[in-house]
C-alpha cells in the first residue's frame, strides 16, 4: 500500500503541472465561447462548426507529433540525451509536414460544411473564420512537440507558465478584437480567430524562448544532421504516432459528427452542443493532464527497467483520473442550470445545454479512465489499441445510436449524447481490458528506442 501510495504522490507531482496546462488551453477555448456567444447565436454555432471542422484534420496530426512521447520517455528513463533529442528533432519535422494538409482542408470549410448539410449562411461565417485560423495549425503542432519533449524528461512547469501567460494575452486580445477596445475595430467573429492565432504563436515562441533562456535542452541536445531528418527515421516516429493520430481524430470526428447532426436540428442545438462539450471538453482536461504524467511516468520506468514500479504508475494514474472525474459529474448535475449561463443569454441554448448537462456528467467516470487508459499505453509504447477501441466504441456503437435515436428518432440533442455516452463507456471498458493485459507482458515486449 505504500508504495502505491507513494507512486500515485508522483504521478500527481508529474500531472499537476499538466492538468493545469490542459485547462490552459481548454480555458483558451472556453474565452472564444464566451466572447463569440455575446454576438449571437449564429456566430457562437458557425464558430463551433469551424473548430469542429478544424479539429477532425488537426487531430490526427496532434496525434502523429505525439508519437515522440515513448521514445523521449523511455529514452529519458535509460539517461539517452542523444536519443531524446533526435525524437525531439523528428518530431519538429513531423508537425511541420502534417501542418500542410490540415491548412489545405481549412480553406475548404464552407465547401465540406455544404457539403454535410449545413445552413450556407453559418457555413460563410465558419469559412471566414477558419481563414484567419490558419497559423494556429503550424504553431500548435510546433508547441505540442516541444512540451511533449520537455514533459518526456519530467520538465513540466514551463509549458504552465508560459500557456497562463498566453491566456491572460489571449483574454485582452480577444476583448479588443471582438468588441472594438484599446483603438482596436470591432472585427466581430473574424475578430475571434485573429485574436486566436496571435496567442497560439505566443505558446510557441514563448514556450521555444523559455526553453532556451533557461537551459532546458542540456543533455539532450544535438546538431541538426541528416539523420533529423532521415526519412526512415521520421517514418519510424510516425508508425509510432499514427495509431495516436488515429485514436485522437476517431474519437474527435465522431464529437465533430454529432456536432453535424446537431447542425441538422438548427442554430440552437448547435449553439447547446457547443457549450456542453466546451464545460465536457474543460472538465476532461484534468485526466488529459494525468494521462500525460501517466505516460512519462510509465516510459521513464520501462526505460529504467522497472516492472513492478511501472504496474504500480499505471494503477495509480488510472485511480487518479477516476476519482477527478467524479467531482466534475457532481458539479455538472448540481450547477446544470447556471454553468451555461457563463457563455450566453440566449433562453433556448440554456435550457437546452441544462438537459443535456447531466448526461454529460453521467459518462464523466468513463471519460476519465479512458484518457488515462490511453496515456499508459502509450508509455507502454502500446498506442493501436486506442485506434481499435475507438473505432468499435464510437463508430460501431455511438454514432449509428446517435442517427437512429437522437435524428430519425425524434429525441433530438439528448439523445445524441445519450449514445455518447453509452459509446464511451464501452470505449472505457475495453481500454481498461486492454491496460490490465499489457502489464502483464514482459518488459523486453514494452521497450521502445529511436531509429538511428
Amino acid at each position: 500500500m505504500n508504495g502505491f501510495t507513494s507512486e500515485l504522490r508522483t504521478v500527481a507531482r508529474l500531472s499537476a503541472p499538466v492538468v493545469l496546462t490542459q485547462v490552459g488551453l481548454m480555458t483558451t477555448n472556453l474565452v472564444d465561447t464566451a466572447m463569440v456567444g455575446r454576438l449571437g447565436v449564429i456566430e457562437l454555432a458557425a464558430s463551433a462548426l469551424a473548430n469542429m471542422w478544424q479539429w477532425t484534420f488537426m487531430s490526427f496530426g496532434f496525434g502523429l507529433v505525439m508519437g515522440i512521447d515513448p521514445l523521449v520517455s523511455q529514452a529519458h528513463g535509460r539517461g539517452d540525451g542523444d536519443g531524446i533529442a533526435l525524437a525531439y528533432q523528428r518530431g519538429l519535422v513531423l508537425a511541420v509536414l502534417a501542418s500542410v494538409p490540415v491548412c489545405v482542408a481549412m480553406l475548404f470549410t464552407r465547401e465540406g460544411l455544404l457539403l454535410l448539410g449545413q445552413d450556407p449562411h453559418t457555413a460563410e461565417l465558419a469559412a471566414e473564420y477558419n481563414f484567419y485560423k490558419l497559423p494556429t495549425v503550424p504553431c500548435f503542432l510546433l508547441y505540442t512537440a516541444l512540451k511533449q519533449y520537455l514533459q518526456g524528461r519530467t520538465i513540466m512547469a514551463p509549458a504552465t507558465w508560459v500557456m497562463w501567460l498566453g491566456n491572460i494575452a489571449h483574454v485582452i486580445v480577444n476583448y479588443a478584437l471582438v468588441f472594438g477596445h484599446f483603438g482596436s475595430p470591432a472585427l466581430g467573429l473574424k475578430g475571434a480567430a485573429i485574436a486566436n492565432s496571435s496567442t497560439t504563436f505566443l505558446l510557441a515562441a514563448g514556450l521555444a524562448l523559455w526553453a532556451k533562456g533557461f537551459g532546458l535542452y542540456a543533455g539532450a541536445e544535438r546538431p541538426w544532421d541528416r539523420a533529423s531528418t532521415s526519412l526512415r527515421g521520421v517514418l519510424g516516429v510516425a508508425r509510432i504516432g499514427l495509431p495516436v493520430g488515429i485514436q485522437i481524430g476517431l474519437e474527435g470526428t465522431a464529437f465533430s459528427v454529432a456536432a453535424m447532426m446537431a447542425g441538422w436540428m438548427g442554430t440552437t442545438a448547435v449553439a447547446s452542443n457547443q457549450v456542453v462539450l466546451g464545460l465536457a471538453a474543460l472538465a476532461f482536461m484534468v485526466p488529459n493532464g494525468i494521462s500525460q504524467g501517466a505516460a512519462t511516468r510509465v516510459g521513464n520506468l520501462i526505460g529504467a527497467g522497472d516492472l513492478a514500479g511501472m504496474r504500480r504508475a499505471s494503477t495509480a494514474s488510472l485511480a487518479a483520473g477516476i476519482g477527478a472525474m467524479s467531482i466534475s459529474a457532481l458539479i455538472f448535475v448540481l450547477f446544470r442550470a447556471e454553468l451555461p449561463l457563463l457563455f450566453t443569454a440566449d433562453p433556448a441554448v440554456v435550457a437546452l445545454s441544462a438537459a443535456i448537462l447531466p448526461i454529460a456528467a453521467a459518462f464523466q467516470l468513463s471519460d476519465g479512465a479512458q484518457g488515462v487508459a490511453g496515456g499508459v499505453l502509450r508509455g507502454l509504447g502500446r498506442p493501436d489499441a486506442g485506434a481499435y477501441v475507438n473505432l468499435f466504441g464510437y463508430y460501431a456503437v455511438a454514432l449509428p445510436a446517435a442517427y437512429f435515436y437522437g435524428v430519425r428518432g425524434g429525441y433530438g440533442l439528448p439523445g445524441v449524447w445519450t449514445a455518447l455516452a453509452a459509446g464511451l463507456t464501452v470505449v472505457a471498458a475495453l481500454l481498461l481490458v486492454w491496460v490490465a493485459r499489457t502489464t502483464r507482458r514482459p518488459l523486453a515486449e514494452l521497450t521502445v528506442a529511436v531509429m538511428r
